[in-house]
């Protein structure tokens, strides 16, 4: 007989939190709260490649950080993918 365990609910927090953006020629920075950045070349997100600069201005963070969000683009980047 086998039997299934169902574990308790744990309230998940990202381990890469995002604080901040910037831009630097064709490359994403995404600045970490523990101070890090991460850069990324913008080709790896062709939709924020083809973007104006008015337009990659207008970024927010996502509630607890876990992602960058871009609402005239429709689209954002989890920071947890920066790192694949």
């Amino acid at each position: 007989m086998s039997t299934l365990v169902a574990r308790p609910r744990t309230s998940r927090t990202p381990s890469h939190v995002a604080r901040g953006v910037r831009f630097a020629g064709q490359m994403l920075y995404v600045v970490l709260a523990d101070g890090r950045e991460i850069g990324v070349p913008l080709a790896r997100f062709p939709w924020l490649a083809r973007a104006s600069h008015a337009q990659r201005r207008k970024w927010r963070i996502e509630p607890r950080g876990f992602a960058v969000y871009w609402d005239d683009l429709d689209d954002g980047i989890e920071v947890e993918h920066l790192f694949e």
